[in-house]
């Protein structure tokens, strides 16, 4: 546990020193980027691993299995991020849970959790998910052209009057490339699809971007994330389920 602790350690301070070298290069701050270390399918070892090597932002990519390692490590002093795909059935696992859902997808999803907030009498802030890709194989709104970009407005407008949601900005999964300069011209979409929103919602903080992974996370950041996705460059490959 001391050795696995130590490589998380040390893949972990590396990454913040690449997150930071980054961010000044394109003339940021670095404490304007946050890091979650997604620790999806990884046993509760090397969650508590990641804890101990200083680890205080966690992502996880399916609520049950989330919840479980939440309950399993009450009191951890770390922030949960819930940054995959939520089926609306799924909902009622949220609200209390997570500090910030990633992947908020449709208005069917968005009227769940505002339920399930309002219930529970907790407030649940939200990024918008959209597929600048264009993919099927992802979820989020369709979004790879900028033509039909004004006719998200009605349900982005429905989320937003949602009490209990805080939407706080976009997330996007770009098209999967070994190069991580494939994925800039997606980021560069998702931050111009940003500022068409605040423009149309100016009440409204738009400030969060969450994009880029271990691959791409550079990237991301040199186009304006404020949140990167990173697992396996920190916390090694998932184990294989059997």
């Amino acid at each position: 546990m001391a050795d696995l602790t130590a490589q998380i350690r040390e893949r972990y301070l590396q990454t913040l020193e690449r997150i930071a070298s980054a961010a000044q290069r394109a003339g940021r701050k670095p404490e304007e980027v946050r890091l979650v270390v997604v620790t999806k399918a990884q046993p509760l070892t090397v969650v508590q691993a990641a804890i101990e090597a200083g680890v205080n932002l966690l992502g996880e990519n399916y609520p049950e299995e989330a919840v479980d390692k939440i309950r399993s490590l009450p009191n951890a002093g770390v922030e949960w991020h819930m940054i995959g795909h939520v089926q609306s059935r799924k909902a009622d696992l949220l609200p209390g849970h997570f500090s910030m859902l990633h992947s908020l997808d449709s208005v069917k999803l968005a009227n769940r959790l505002e339920r399930f907030c309002a219930e529970s009498g907790h407030q649940l802030p939200v990024l918008l998910e959209f597929n600048v890709g264009d993919e099927e194989s992802k979820f989020g709104w369709q979004a790879g052209d900028e033509s039909r970009w004004p006719a998200f407005l009605p349900e982005v407008e429905a989320i937003l009057n949602l009490p209990h949601l805080e939407v706080r900005g976009l997330m996007t999964m770009p098209p999967l490339a070994e190069d991580p300069e494939t994925s800039r011209p997606y980021f560069c979409m998702l931050r111009r699809l940003r500022d068409f929103l605040a423009r149309r919602f100016p009440a409204v903080s738009w400030k969060e971007l969450s994009m880029g992974t271990s691959v791409d996370y550079i990237v991301g950041v040199e186009e304006g994330a404020t949140l990167v996705r990173v697992g396996t460059a920190i916390v090694g490959p998932r184990p294989l389920r059997g």
